[in-house]
């Protein structure tokens, strides 16, 4: 698998052995405590990860591209604020650039990229390739560290042809979040394969209520992600495999094509994230399709839900990355450290807490109060069922084909049987085009 990367793999390899061998010494713990944070965290209260390496004298800025957005980035920026706090030497910057992946193409061969990358794993075979990220095998990351701390899945999601390129922080998947005021027992499927059951429930709603059932910000959108607990639920095993095999012109798809024709006509005209946001809070939809990131907001507006599994969702791992650049800097020991404290089982606990993220770190995921949570519990269960995504560089080529073929079967500007086989063959050029 993947045979022409490896020289490519080798070369990278060994780059970071010889950037790591050109960082300075560690320096010695200090005789006290490192100064507490001067201002009260984000509930709940609990004390900050304790810093892996001590602080050092020099001022040193950490400078972060991420995804996280809305509501859900206000106690990520709280916990970095704690780590400042800590760490008076540190100052952390957060920007999430508009397209990122051309962004770093660009920034980093110039030397101005980021230190620290927070992205999905399955950028990781890109990024790595690209020369964007280096190894963490060479700044002491082994697989008997992450084994202390991580999930066997955030494990997996980081891990790349035998090589650790990133740090896990959450686990993450799509479900559907009901309405409990609207949507009683008798909408709520039970089975999380029975498409023709839920698709009688929608119209059985729709007719009862006049309203949909269920919004999807990846109806009628180039929305390959979103549309995933559907393909794979009907039996798609993968959109490409890690061997550049492509599985959308086969039965299983064009079934789940069908489907969603049909259910076109009981859901909304439009559907991104924020109209299902506010169609559910509004009570104009009984259920959003979405993932943990939306819990916190539907929490804060009142809204009594329940979490229901339905298909095979993408599981997906948010990562933190060291940039090649940040070992250009001199910043790797530093930047490291910020990425430990981050995806330790103490921030991740807190943000769990008040985010309702899924933590890919086992003491978080086992603590009695993050697992008491109803989204913990409910995204549990979802992604228990999941497809995970893999690390290869085969990932990228997915995207772009699966969502426009999905944008033209909703839409009907295709029949799902050509928008598939359009499909299938672009992401195999894509593939071909990489091996």
């Amino acid at each position: 698998m993947l045979k022409k990367f490896m020289p490519l793999i080798g070369l990278l390899l060994i780059a970071s052995f010889v950037l790591a061998a050109c960082q300075p010494a560690a320096t010695p713990a200090p005789t006290t405590a490192p100064e507490q944070p001067t201002t009260a965290p984000a509930e709940p209260t609990s004390a900050p990860a304790e810093p892996t390496t001590p602080p050092t004298a020099e001022q040193v800025t950490i400078t972060i591209w991420h995804q996280w957005d809305g509501k859900y980035l206000e106690a990520i920026t709280q916990a970095f604020k704690d780590y400042e706090a800590s760490h008076p030497n540190v100052k952390i910057d957060l920007s999430k650039p508009e397209d990122v992946a051309n962004a770093l193409n660009v920034a980093i061969p110039a030397g101005e990229g980021p230190d620290i990358i927070g992205w999905a794993n399955d950028k990781i075979g890109e990024q790595a390739l690209q020369g964007n990220i280096v190894a963490l095998n060479d700044f002491g990351i082994d697989k008997a560290f992450l084994e202390s701390i991580y999930t066997e899945s955030g494990i997996n999601g980081v891990t790349w042809m035998d090589t650790i390129w990133a740090l896990p922080e959450t686990m993450e998947g799509i479900a559907l979040v009901a309405n409990k005021a609207l949507v009683t027992e008798e909408y709520l499927p039970t089975d999380p394969f029975a498409w023709d059951d839920l698709l009688a429930k929608a119209e059985k709603f729709y007719a009862d209520k006049g309203i949909p059932l269920i919004c999807n910000q990846g109806f009628g959108a180039e929305d390959a992600y979103h549309m995933s607990p559907i393909y794979f639920g009907f039996g798609v095993p993968a959109y490409v495999d890690e061997d550049g095999n492509a599985y959308m012109d086969t039965p299983e798809a064009l079934k789940a094509a069908e489907w969603l024709v049909k259910l076109k006509a009981v859901s909304l005209a439009e559907n991104s994230y924020d109209i299902c946001n506010a169609a559910l809070q509004e009570g104009k939809v009984g259920m959003w399709w979405t993932g943990p990131w939306a819990i916190a907001g539907i929490e804060d507006a009142g809204i009594d839900y329940t979490i229901v599994a339905m298909g095979k969702p993408f599981v997906g791992i948010k990562t933190l990355m060291l940039s090649k650049n940040a070992v250009d800097r001199g910043k790797a020991e530093v930047a490291l450290d910020v990425m430990k404290y981050f995806t330790s089982a103490e921030v991740q606990k807190k943000l769990a807490l008040i985010n309702k993220t899924i933590p890919a770190q086992k003491a978080a995921i086992d603590d009695p109060e993050v697992a008491q949570l109803p989204a913990v519990a409910g995204y549990g269960k979802a992604l228990a069922i999941g497809v995970p995504m893999s690390p290869s560089p085969f990932s990228s080529a997915q995207w772009g084909p699966v969502g426009r073929a999905s944008a033209a079967i909703w839409t009907g500007a295709q029949d799902p049987q050509t928008a598939l086989k359009e499909a299938q063959a672009a992401i195999l050029e894509a593939v071909e085009g990489m091996k």
